[in-house]
């Protein structure tokens, strides 16, 4: 999970601009945070902050998805300066008297103000006013006022996702919610058959704290991972009379430093910590903080440590954790990309003190969990299986390579299979399932298995820009539910559509209640860019896998005879997406220049990705 490409505009000289007027803590963890105080403090002269020592700006700079990240340099104070200045203040620039909060748009007024009060141009005529504009309630984007649908993902205006999940109508309101619930849940009272009670006993994670984590001061558009994800998936269980309902409620309980400490070294918990005292703070360019963050992260931590511990201990047959922030790209020191703990760590580690002797770790959000990884790439009792767009490095966070194996005599105990491109969809996911997943998974014979569910690589993700349905998402979760004696939990991670992301997550839990998809294993068809990727990988791990040489070999001997999907079916679906991202009617319309800007952009990718296609 990730910096956003929607926001990729905003380069360096944006930092550098904030840089005149903000102070940089360096944390313990080795990461630079950005705060903002909850009181009015006086404002940074260039290099010379005038007061306010601990006073830390909340500055954001998006960098692309696939680029490092670049952090503000620490700005010392010079001392003598500064009493000098506090002795004479009449004698500061007009800038540094000023007690309201420097926006981009001061800066750029007065870089163009001669500062002359008297000057006066008779010919000067006041702007045109800036036109009304409304971001999406499904994906962020930005739409104009008088649009009626989102020009990237068509959700009606005035949506009602929030409320009535991915059920709500993305045209208009509904006139009768109670109707309009009543007819869902009827609908859904006969989709799934249920197991007993004694088998099926299916428990949820949540807490209505976690959606106090919120970014305070909005950038250029709403950041995608948002309090909004877990109101579209809570909906979606309430409306389908899910959870609650069928499932077992988890009470949220904030997980203790010492279980964290198994995970993260105190410099880590304690840097999460510190922001709870600040009103905004960002650790990355795109993972942020308020006061609330660090009660968030801990909620979400002990969710996942008591739904395992109830798993084990026989009180619950599986769970979802419904929890964020997310946690796979937190590291045993490191905060990013959204994530502040690692909440599927936390799992495998309270699974093993619930007497679980091997825990494994599928990981299928659409970013490597290069956290997850780093915590257990040298523990031969955890395996980590990630699928993952990976691109030669180039997809965010760049880690995740085939070859990446494991270290120091836990070889063949992590797991990469990497996609070369995007577009990827359920055929070369559940291939990769029966040909690696599935083999290693069974061999590796585990005692819990958890599932890192990012919903980023789903259809209609903005970040992920991949193509998983529902459906898919439901099959990979059957397929694991026969290990671990049907011991699964589930953790929510990335995903960022919220239709997206609610109509995959009631999918996979109501395979945690015990509907069996549709699934025909012989119609499984990967493309030829998803089996070269199972085929290198498989040529890796059966170093330390023995039981993948004959899947290998009968690939090899049946490659002439699988029939990829052309490059005519692949053309036809890169067209369908570019005209959904720009609709004809932008050509001859007062968006001619936006689409003229975005079908250009989107041509050159398409060849790009193209050449990943047979």
């Amino acid at each position: 999970m990730i910096t956003s490409p929607l926001r990729d505009d905003m380069k360096t000289e944006v930092c550098s601009l904030n840089s005149e007027m903000s102070q940089t803590t360096h944390l313990k963890s080795g990461e630079d945070v950005h705060i903002s105080p909850k009181q009015n403090a006086s404002y940074s002269n260039g290099s010379h902050p005038i007061s306010a020592p601990n006073r830390i700006e909340a500055v954001l700079c998006y960098e692309n998805n696939c680029g490092t990240q670049k952090y503000l340099e620490p700005v010392i104070s010079d001392a003598a300066n500064d009493v000098n200045m506090e002795a004479e203040p009449n004698t500061l620039p007009k800038k540094m008297r000023q007690q309201k909060e420097i926006t981009f748009q001061d800066i750029y007024r007065e870089e163009y103000d001669d500062d002359d009060d008297d000057f006066e141009d008779s010919d000067w005529e006041p702007s045109q006013e800036e036109p009304k504009k409304w971001f999406c309630t499904n994906c962020t984007m930005v739409n104009l006022d008088d649009v009626l649908h989102c020009d990237i993902c068509g959700e009606y205006k005035d949506s009602e996702i929030l409320s009535l999940g991915f059920f709500a109508s993305d045209v208009a309101r509904e006139a009768d919610h109670a109707e309009f619930k009543s007819e869902v849940r009827d609908g859904y009272k006969g989709s799934y058959t249920c197991k007993s009670e004694v088998d099926n006993r299916t428990a949820v994670g949540y807490d209505e704290r976690m959606l106090l984590h919120s970014e305070v001061e909005m950038k250029s558009q709403p950041h995608p991972e948002r309090p909004d994800r877990l109101r579209a998936i809570m909906a979606s269980l309430s409306v389908a009379g899910i959870f609650p309902g069928r499932c077992t409620p988890i009470s949220g309980r904030e997980i203790t430093k010492e279980e964290l400490e198994m995970v993260h070294p105190m410099e880590h918990i304690e840097a999460v910590e510190l922001t709870s005292s600040m009103v905004s703070s960002y650790f990355t360019s795109d993972t942020y903080a308020n006061e609330h963050s660090a009660c968030a992260a801990r909620l979400a931590a002990g969710l996942c440590a008591d739904l395992t511990t109830a798993i084990m201990e026989g009180h619950a047959k599986n769970g979802f954790a419904l929890v964020r922030p997310p946690g796979h790209h937190a590291g045993v020191k490191q905060v990013m990309g959204f994530c502040l703990h690692n909440n599927a760590a936390v799992a495998a580690l309270a699974a093993q003190r619930a007497n679980a002797k091997k825990v494994l770790i599928v990981d299928w959000d659409v970013h490597h969990g290069n956290g997850t990884q780093e915590i257990f790439e040298a523990n031969k009792s955890v395996l980590y299986i990630s699928l993952h767009r990976h691109e030669g490095g180039r997809f965010y966070p760049g880690t995740g390579s085939a070859d990446e194996v494991g270290r120091l005599g836990a070889e063949g105990y992590c797991v990469n299979i990497p996609w070369k491109c995007g577009g990827v969809g359920d055929s070369d996911y559940l291939f990769a399932f029966q040909q690696i997943v599935l083999p290693i998974a069974s061999e590796f014979a585990p005692d819990l298995t958890i599932i890192s569910a990012g919903f980023d690589a789903a259809r209609g993700d903005p970040l992920g820009c991949c193509d998983v349905t529902p459906a898919g998402f439901a099959r990979m979760t059957h397929l694991l539910t026969a290990l671990s004696n049907g011991r699964l939990l589930v953790i929510l991670e990335g995903g960022y559509n919220l239709r997206s992301i609610s109509s995959s997550a009631t999918a996979v839990i109501k395979v945690l209640l015990g509907e069996t998809p549709k699934f025909e294993p012989g119609s499984v068809v990967p493309t030829k860019a998803g089996l070269q990727t199972v085929m290198e990988v498989l040529q890796i791990q059966m170093k330390f896998w023995p039981n993948l040489e004959s899947n290998l070999a009968r690939l090899q001997s049946e490659w002439p005879s699988f029939s990829f999907q052309n490059r005519k079916t692949v053309h036809k679906l890169l067209n369908k997406k570019r005209r959904l991202l720009t609709p004809v009617w932008w050509r001859w319309g007062r968006k001619r220049l936006l689409y003229d800007l975005l079908y250009g952009k989107l041509g050159s990718k398409a060849k790009r990705r193209a050449r990943c296609w047979p």
